[in-house]
């Protein structure tokens, strides 16, 4: 465990920690990935686009496993039901279509949303298009925020 500590210890292996924490935070496990990218730029300042741009990539592929999940999980509901499953419920979500995929940046509601498109089958590339836009413009907006609170430069 020490070792596996020590390989994603920032700021060595930066933005590898930066990369596998923004994953992991966009399936349904509850982890927030914003304090290693604001950890990365405080110590590196100059890594601020090239974190903005990982943490954007890796919790925009963790999106696609959750969109893979939920339609995983629709087939196995209607296989298991014998019919296929009328989700009422979420016309309103199928009325936007692969756009409320912008909404995945949202804390709370934006992963399982990922799932959800899955579910209802929308359409793979557009909703991670739609992921990608509204997860960069989370990293970019929280972060120049926490920077401008928080100004400084963190000596390691």
């Amino acid at each position: 465990m020490h070792q596996l500590l020590a390989w994603l210890a920032l700021p060595q292996f930066g933005l590898s920690t930066v990369f596998v924490v923004s994953f992991i935070s966009a399936t349904l496990l509850p982890l927030g990935s914003e304090p290693a990218v604001f950890g990365l730029i405080k110590i590196n300042p100059e890594m601020f686009w090239p974190a903005i741009l990982v943490a954007t990539v890796a919790n925009t592929l963790g999106g696609g496993v959750s969109w893979w999940m939920g339609l995983g999980a629709h087939k196995v509901v209607d296989k298991a039901r014998g019919y296929h499953t009328d989700v009422r419920a979420l016309k309103w979500l199928e009325r936007f279509g692969a756009r409320a995929c912008l909404l995945s940046w949202l804390p709370v509601v934006g992963d399982p949303l990922c799932a959800v498109a899955g579910w209802l089958k929308l359409p793979f590339w557009p909703c991670l298009a739609y992921m990608a836009v509204g997860k960069f413009f989370r990293y970019l907006i929280m972060t120049t925020v926490l920077l401008y609170f928080m100004p400084g430069h963190l000596a390691v």
